[in-house]
C-alpha cells in the first residue's frame, strides 16, 4: 500500500474526519492535490461508507486554460460516475465591482460556491486538499507576518451547516505526486503556482526545501505544533471568556471595557481578551495582527487618561478615563437648544426629563436646582455646550471653564457633547445637572422659590444633587 493511502487513512481515523453515512463534497481544481483526494475518496467510498461528489469552480483567471481545466474535471468525474457541479464565475470582474483584493475576493467567491454545492448535493462534509507542505508554509507565513493566531490550517472546522475536513494534512507534496503517478491521474498544472509574485510561492520555493533538507518529516512537526497550539488556545480562550465577561459590555457594533477590572486579568489573558474583542467586532474576518493587539494594550496601560487608536476598516478604539470604547460608529456632534418656561416639561434628546416641582412633590433621588425667580432672567434654556462656556460655581470664588469642570469630573469627550447645560435668559450658566450648580442657586424669602428637576435615564453616574 502506498504511503499516501496509509497516512491518509490514519489521519482520517485519528481526527474522526469521516463517518459512515457522510455525504462528502470534494473541492476539485484539477491539480494533483485535489484530484488525488477525489480519486482516493471515490476509490474507498464503499469501505468508508460514504457518498462522494465533486465541486469545481473556474475563476476565469486564465481564459481558455481555465475552461480546459473545467472540461478536464467534469470528464474525469463522468468517467468514474462521480456527480459533479461545475461553474464559471468571473472573479476579476467581481473584484472590480467590489473594489476588493484579488485573492480575498477569489476566496470569498470560492467558499460561496462550495456552500452552494454542498446544498445542491445535501452534503454534510466539504473535503479540501490542503496538505502537510501547505501547513508548514501557512505557519511560517503567520509567524513572519505577526498574525494574532499562531496555529495553522485546522484538520476540520464548522462550515455553514456542515464541516470542512482536510484529510491530506499528514502528507507531503512528494507523496501526492507519487500517488498521482501510480494511479495514472494526469492532473493539470496551474502556472500561477510557479510565480514568485505570491508570498506563499516564495516560501514554498525558498524556505521549504531548506527545512526538508534539515528534516524530511518537518511537516509532521509543524502539524503537531499546530494541533498543540490549537488545543492550548481552546483552553485559554475559555478562560479568557470567563474573565472578559467580568470586564466588558458588548453590543452589536460596540464593546465597552472597564479598564481597572481589565488590569486585574492575567497578562496572557489580556492579549487574548483584546483578540476576543476584535474578533467579535470584525465578525471573524481577520483584519488585525499582533501589532494591533499590542497597540491596544499600550493604550490601556498608558498613564494619560485619554487617547485613541484607528484600526483597520474604520474600527475606532477610544480610552476615556476608566473605560475604553471599541466601535465602528461615526461620532456625530448634535447641538440642541430648547427654551424652558415655568410649568413646562422638557424631554432632553440625549436622555432625561426636565420638569417643575415643589418641595412637597419632589421625586425621590431626583437632581434639582432651586431658583429665586425674582433673581433670574427668563426664559431658561437647556442646551449643549458651547465654546467659551464658564460658570461661577456655588461655594467657590470666581468662575471656571466648563471644559475644566468636565475634565475634573472625568466626563468622556463623547458625554461632554451630550450633557445638558441650563442657562438663564442672558446665557449665564445656572446648572450642569449631575455635576455642578452655579452660585445663582438661591431660595426666595418671599415664596418665589421654584424647583427645576432633572431625571436622567439610565445614568451610569447615579443621581446626585449637585
Amino acid at each position: 500500500m502506498l504511503e499516501y493511502e496509509t497516512r491518509t487513512r490514519q489521519f482520517i481515523k485519528r481526527h474522526s474526519l469521516i463517518e459512515k453515512g457522510d455525504k462528502v463534497a470534494v473541492g476539485v481544481s484539477g491539480g494533483p492535490d485535489s484530484l488525488s483526494l477525489l480519486f482516493y475518496l471515490h476509490q474507498h467510498k464503499q469501505e468508508l461508507g460514504i457518498e462522494v461528489y465533486a465541486l469545481h469552480l473556474d475563476h476565469m483567471f486564465r481564459g481558455e486554460q481555465s475552461n480546459e481545466e473545467l472540461q478536464f474535471v467534469t470528464h474525469f468525474c463522468r468517467e468514474r460516475n462521480v456527480p459533479v457541479l461545475a461553474e464559471q464565475i468571473d472573479v476579476g470582474q467581481r473584484m472590480k465591482e467590489q473594489n476588493g483584493n484579488l485573492q480575498e475576493t477569489a476566496r470569498h467567491v470560492r467558499y460561496e460556491f462550495y456552500q452552494k454545492g454542498m446544498q445542491h448535493f445535501s452534503a454534510n462534509k466539504l473535503a479540501l486538499a490542503h496538505h502537510g507542505d501547505d501547513q508548514v508554509e501557512t505557519i511560517l507565513m503567520k509567524l513572519t507576518k505577526g498574525a494574532a493566531k499562531k496555529s495553522g490550517i485546522p484538520a476540520f472546522r464548522p462550515f455553514g451547516e456542515g464541516t470542512i475536513i482536510r484529510p491530506l494534512l499528514g502528507l507531503t507534496k512528494e507523496m501526492i505526486h507519487q500517488y498521482c503517478d501510480h494511479s495514472k491521474l494526469d492532473p493539470r498544472h496551474d502556472p500561477s503556482n510557479d510565480k514568485t509574485d505570491y508570498t506563499r510561492n516564495r516560501f514554498r520555493q525558498s524556505l521549504l526545501p531548506f527545512l526538508k533538507d534539515e528534516n524530511p518529516r518537518v511537516h509532521e512537526q509543524f502539524q503537531r505544533f499546530s494541533e498543540e497550539i490549537e488545543e492550548d488556545e481552546q483552553l485559554l480562550k475559555e478562560l479568557t471568556e470567563q474573565e472578559m465577561n467580568k470586564v466588558w459590555e458588548k453590543e452589536e457594533k460596540e464593546v465597552r471595557v472597564k479598564i481597572k477590572a481589565f488590569h486585574m486579568v492575567p497578562l496572557p489573558l489580556q492579549r487574548r481578551g483584546i483578540h476576543l474583542i476584535l474578533n467579535y467586532l470584525y465578525k471573524g474576518h481577520t483584519a488585525f495582527s499582533y501589532i494591533h493587539i499590542q497597540q491596544v494594550l499600550q493604550l490601556l496601560r498608558a498613564v494619560h487618561p485619554s487617547g485613541s487608536l484607528d484600526l483597520p476598516h474604520g474600527l475606532k478604539v477610544r480610552r476615556e478615563y476608566d473605560e475604553c470604547l471599541f466601535g465602528f460608529h461615526k461620532e456625530e456632534k448634535k447641538e440642541y437648544a430648547f427654551t424652558l418656561e415655568v410649568g413646562q416639561e422638557l424631554d432632553w434628546p440625549n436622555g432625561g426629563t426636565f420638569s417643575w416641582h415643589t418641595m412637597n412633590d419632589l421625586p425621590k433621588g431626583a437632581e434639582y436646582f432651586l431658583l429665586d425667580w425674582t433673581l433670574i432672567d427668563p426664559p431658561l434654556t437647556v442646551r449643549t455646550r458651547q465654546e467659551g462656556d464658564r460658570m461661577s460655581i456655588k461655594g467657590m470664588k470666581g468662575s471656571k471653564k466648563l471644559k475644566d469642570i468636565f475634565i475634573n469630573e472625568k466626563v468622556s469627550r463623547a458625554e461632554r457633547d451630550q450633557w445638558p447645560i441650563v442657562t438663564d435668559g442672558h446665557g449665564k450658566l445656572l446648572w450642569i445637572p449631575g455635576l455642578k450648580k452655579s452660585s445663582l442657586e438661591k431660595t426666595s424669602k418671599d415664596g418665589n422659590t421654584l424647583i427645576l428637576v432633572y431625571i436622567k435615564q439610565s445614568s451610569s453616574r447615579g443621581q446626585t444633587n449637585c
